[in-house]
């Protein structure tokens, strides 16, 4: 969802600076962590068992930064619980509007892009809340693509999932009509192959959707509000329940 920052969304606490957290205060993943890892059921036995030993959790508090723009790949990253955004580099230096790409719900893995180039990060990964991430090392992912069939046809169809979505958050970008914008932002959090783990309830407050979409909490109220009243999404405590998820991704003005 590419679309300019609110102003203040960065205003975390100075936990902020990026940390090497999964060397300085990352643990083995253990068996709840591993239920929650979508991916590891497609892989054959010897292979999900030399990735569970490389497999390394975290937890990280609003506004740390997990990568950096500019830093190089080192891992592949899962949401276990909480919730990120994947934003552009919001320092003065560069010049330019911050922006938001898009939020990583739990169940999202990202950056396979990333390992897959060996390249660089173009964008920056920051908890929006307390969060659980999962990761395995680069050289991990690259050794799962030259053996399992199962890894790659996961992989490939993150891959096109993925490039659907960013062709719906241009389109989202379009829109002027904030229940529209909150509407189909809702829908892409809400997507079942990226986001497995969101199911139909989306842990997420006013504020936070508010960071990702562009819009100030009151006007994120409102929407909801009218998307409610439409039957399309109910509003429960800390989070969305999402009732047409069809409804929200052709919402019109």
């Amino acid at each position: 969802m590419s679309r300019p920052a609110l102003a203040g969304s960065n205003s975390f606490p100075s936990a902020a600076r990026a940390k090497p957290v999964l060397t300085s205060r990352a643990r083995s993943a253990l068996g709840p962590d591993l239920a929650l890892i979508p991916w590891l059921r497609h892989l054959a036995p010897p292979e999900r068992a030399r990735v569970e030993a490389d497999l390394r959790v975290v937890d990280v508090v609003p506004g740390e930064l997990l990568v950096r723009v500019g830093k190089p790949v080192t891992y592949w990253f899962g949401v276990l619980d909480g919730l990120l955004k994947m934003s552009n580099d919001s320092s003065s230096s560069r010049g330019g509007l911050p922006i938001t790409f898009t939020g990583v719900p739990p169940g999202g893995w990202f950056g396979e892009g990333t390992v897959l180039k060996g390249e660089c990060y173009r964008y920056n990964i920051q908890a929006l809340r307390r969060s659980v991430v999962a990761g395995i090392p680069a050289s991990s992912f690259l050794w799962l693509l030259d053996r399992s069939i199962g890894f790659n046809r996961f992989v490939m169809n993150q891959l096109n999932e993925r490039l659907g979505q960013f062709i719906a958050a241009r389109e989202i970008d379009r829109l002027t009509q904030p229940d529209a914008r909150v509407a189909r932002s809702l829908a892409a959090l809400f997507h079942p192959v990226l986001y497995p783990g969101v199911g139909e309830v989306l842990r997420i407050t006013q504020q936070e959707l508010g960071y990702l979409v562009g819009l100030s909490r009151q006007r994120v109220n409102l929407a909801l509000t009218a998307l409610q009243a439409a039957g399309a999404i109910r509003v429960e405590y800390g989070g969305v329940r999402v009732l047409d998820l069809e409804g929200l991704r052709s919402w019109q003005v």
